[in-house]
């Protein structure tokens, strides 16, 4: 029998494991706890690409993706998979990131067990729980149940502080994904071939500044995602521009992306990249145009002006360091902020040359030794 305290490690979705394989790796190598790791396949084709860039071999999978299926339903089926892994591995303690069904779902079984929790990626808040929905009250619950809070800025752990969080239990880690971001950049220096499968849109669109988008927020389905296929139709009718677009998978994205832009020369809509291309798509953009929040802390570190299509970010430090915009989801706002960044020299230099506020690429380490002292 393993004498080492087992450290389960829960994710479901494709940010979740771009922000927790440098926690992965970062525990193992320490040598002093055993560590497991639990996907639930939230995200399926995805995640897998992450799994496999990141060196990541899952000891339980619980493949929980279905078509359209409701958050009750997904909820549901979380509960009783992960409650199982957690009855077999008997884990000493579970880490979560973030605000998905899966890291809530995992705090709660964690919790029904009486398993502390330790949240990477804890203190974000937008204070509307509908901004973003469901992830603001994911967050919260994870924060009421989690006894380490890794809080990835001052900001952050203010906004634990004000929640009546113990500061014992609050640190200021930086965000891991600075950390992914750096990772897979060397593997591609190391080997340019990782993210090569954008040479041909590089290609065609040369002389051209290239927009990245990215959307997928359910508060953005219906009207706002409209809104948002009209802005980009709009800005790519520039001579000066393309769009490059990776489609997120759920259909009710895509079937307006298609309606609005699939005719559109000047807009490249791919199937999603996985993470060493969707790297590259950062490299070789002028602006991100965004509702993800990965976006908002990925792109300032290689000096990408953020504009995020939102109301309201739980990602302040952006906005207040000047590396990211709100413009939310108005169709002529969008295109004016765009314009902006596209005709004003001076604007678009303030935001590319804002500070990063969101880490040093080495938050996973401190967080690997934080949980290991925990464990002993």
């Amino acid at each position: 029998m393993n004498s080492k305290a087992v450290v389960l490690i829960i994710f479901g979705t494709r940010p979740e494991a771009i922000k927790l394989f440098p926690v992965v790796h970062a525990l193992k190598a320490r040598g002093d706890v055993a560590v497991r790791v639990l996907v639930t396949g939230q995200h399926r084709q995805m995640l897998d690409q992450v799994l496999q860039i990141g060196e990541i071999a899952p000891d339980h999978d619980l493949n929980v993706m279905a078509p359209d299926q409701s958050l009750d339903t997904l909820t549901a089926k979380l509960l009783t998979g992960i409650g199982a892994v957690m009855d077999a591995e008997k884990p000493a303690r579970v880490i979560v990131q973030g605000d998905t069904a899966t890291a809530m779902v995992g705090a709660l079984a964690a919790y029904y067990r009486k398993i502390p929790v330790s949240h990477v990626e804890a203190g974000l808040r937008s204070y509307d729980i509908y901004q973003p929905w469901p992830e603001e009250v994911n967050r919260k619950i994870i924060g009421t149940i989690a006894d380490q809070h890794f809080a990835p800025t001052e900001v952050s752990a203010a906004a634990l502080r004000a929640e009546a969080i113990g500061e014992a239990g609050i640190h200021v880690t930086g965000n891991t994904v600075i950390d992914a971001l750096h990772w897979v950049t060397d593997k591609i220096a190391a080997d340019p071939a990782l993210a090569s499968g954008l040479s041909a849109l590089e290609a065609r669109f040369k002389g051209k500044r290239i927009i990245g988008v990215t959307t997928h927020r359910r508060e953005n389905f219906g009207e706002g995602m409209e809104n948002i296929a009209s802005a980009i139709g709009e800005i790519a009718a520039r001579e000066d521009v393309a769009v490059i677009f990776p489609v997120h998978l759920n259909p009710n994205v895509r079937k307006v992306m298609d309606a609005r832009l699939g005719s559109n020369p000047n807009v490249a809509m791919i199937e999603p990249l996985d993470y060493p291309h969707f790297a590259r798509l950062l490299a070789i953009s002028h602006i991100m145009l965004t509702d993800s929040g990965g976006v908002q802390e990925e792109a300032p570190a290689l000096g990408k002006p953020v504009l995020v299509m939102r109301d309201t970010t739980e990602r302040p430090e952006g906005v207040t360091a000047g590396t990211a915009k709100l413009v939310g989801t108005d169709r002529e706002r969008i295109v004016a902020e765009v314009f902006t960044l596209l005709d004003n020299e001076a604007a678009y230099s303030t935001m590319a040359r804002a500070h990063n506020p969101f880490g040093d690429g080495r938050a996973a380490i401190r967080i690997a030794g934080l949980v290991a002292d925990a464990c002993r």
